[in-house]
């Protein structure tokens, strides 16, 4: 096993179990505790773990920026219920954008017994997840890969999102606060989320439980330039207040 994949994968434990213990992981990997304590440092060092004796433990960083296959794998039954919950929204012959969040590769996946769609996104892997779609138009932004993701940023595919307006887009966040909005890991990120929703009549933001009172680097959009929030679990009385200020119709995954 390569170092980078052990290193990731006792990332997405830390994600599970919040902390892992040094002797546990020297076992299940078979190398030496010190190599183990060498991977905990490079994660602490990227502010995602904190070492304590004997292990470490996870740091909610919502400035971090997770690989494709950490973010892929993070909260997937909460994804999954988001998921669902969006295609109902979805209508056959739609014109759809998708950013490249782990979350909206699930709504991709689930937009499977829809017809006749067409699919805009900048993300490499809903492309790979549509690959043998009949009856679709499916389309990738192009651009500038970004590093350690699956996904198109930059110039060339800002003005290719430029170039269309469709019925519905779909986009997700690092964070979410109750006075500064939506937020992101980066500039580059929140931007094209902000093109993405300016070019749909209705514009969808999903995003799980966990990222409600968090706040990340870049404002990526405000509650009012939304249509429709969709989560995996009821928000509090207070968050749901804070929607219908705006106007914003909210989903949530527990709903009959």
């Amino acid at each position: 096993m390569l170092a980078i994949e052990r290193k990731n994968m006792i990332l997405r434990m830390l994600q599970e179990e919040k902390k892992v213990i040094v002797a546990d992981l020297s076992k299940k990997f078979e190398v030496t505790e010190e190599t183990i304590r060498r991977d905990l440092e490079k994660l602490e060092g990227e502010g995602l773990a904190q070492k304590t004796y004997g292990g470490a433990i996870l740091i909610e960083n919502p400035n971090a920026d997770l690989s494709y296959t950490i973010r892929q794998k993070a909260n997937v039954d909460k994804k999954q219920a988001i998921a669902r919950k969006v295609v109902g929204l979805i209508e056959d012959g739609d014109h759809i954008m998708l950013d490249a969040s782990s979350t909206a590769v699930y709504i991709a996946k689930e937009l499977k017994s829809k017809k006749n769609l067409t699919i805009i996104t900048t993300s490499i892997e809903i492309l790979l997840e549509l690959v043998d779609v009949s009856g679709w138009k499916v389309m990738g932004t192009g651009g500038t890969m970004k590093e350690g993701n699956l996904s198109f940023i930059g110039p060339h595919s800002e003005q290719m999102l430029l170039n269309y307006h469709v019925d519905k887009a779909i986009v997700s966040c690092k964070g979410i606060d109750i006075k500064r909005g939506f937020t992101d890991s980066n500039e580059a990120d929140a931007h094209i989320k902000k093109v993405i929703l300016d070019s749909a009549n209705t514009k969808i933001l999903v995003a799980d439980s966990t990222k409600f009172e968090r706040v990340s680097f870049a404002k990526s959009c405000d509650f009012e330039d939304i249509d429709v929030f969709v989560t995996d679990e009821r928000p509090t009385d207070e968050w749901i207040a804070r929607f219908e200020a705006s106007q914003v119709e909210v989903l949530f995954g527990t709903e009959g």
